[in-house]
This record gives structure tokens, C-alpha cells and sequence, in this order.
């Protein structure tokens, strides 16, 4: 695959980021949510590429949706829900010990669109 250039409205979003973050990111995921049925299933952002502690900045876009870590070893879960506007930002150790989900939902819901900001080190 190769990737389409940044975007004005992107390059504003990365640049308010990396500001704000002291992070510079040279990479940007979107995903879309038409509707509950549209999901993300556990996993972690531990690609080798993406260094060994790596920092994500995700921004959801329209509707809210649930948000699920769950610690690898105890099966500990926190939730948080994402609203439109929301920045959720992953870093340190976290990808190591915790996974994430964006579940399914039965709640009629409108679309949701989600930016995930990142680095790609190699």
C-alpha cells in the first residue's frame, strides 16, 4: 500500500499534536465506523516499526463509542468512552501489557471516524 500525502486539515491536526505532545508523528491511521456493526477487535499497536514504547494520539470524530483496555495477565479492564472530539493518547509501557477494543454495539449510532497519529521508526 502506499500512502496518500498529508492533507492541509491533517498537517494542521499533526502539527496542534506534536505542540502539544512534544511528539513529532509521521504517520496518520484513519479508520471509519459506519455504525455499531463496524468494530475494532483487541489487539495491541506493538509493531516493530513502531519503536518499543510508542506513542499514539487517537482523535475520534462524530459519534461517542467505547473505548476497553484489558491487562494482558490480571484480565483487568478500564473503559472510557470517546466523544466526538476526544484525544486519547497511548504511551509508554502500555502496548507492552494492554490490549484495546473499540467493540461492537446493539445502540443505534452514527458514524465515527478516528484519526490515529503515530511514528514510524523504520
Amino acid at each position: 500500500m502506499q500512502p496518500d500525502p498529508w492533507t492541509p486539515t491533517l498537517q494542521a491536526i499533526r502539527q496542534q499534536l506534536s505542540a502539544l505532545l512534544g511528539q513529532n508523528f509521521n504517520s496518520v491511521l484513519a479508520n471509519q465506523y459506519r455504525n455499531g456493526d463496524d468494530y475494532m477487535g483487541w489487539h495491541q499497536d506493538n509493531e516493530p516499526e513502531l519503536g518499543e514504547e510508542p506513542v499514539i494520539a487517537s482523535i475520534s470524530l462524530g459519534a461517542t463509542r467505547r473505548f476497553v483496555l484489558r491487562h494482558r495477565q490480571s484480565k483487568e479492564k478500564k473503559e472510557y468512552l470517546l466523544t466526538n472530539g476526544s484525544l486519547l493518547v497511548m504511551a509508554g509501557e502500555l502496548q507492552s501489557f494492554w490490549q484495546h477494543t473499540v467493540p461492537k454495539t446493539k445502540r443505534p449510532t452514527e458514524p465515527r471516524i478516528n484519526l490515529t497519529f503515530r511514528q514510524i521508526t523504520r
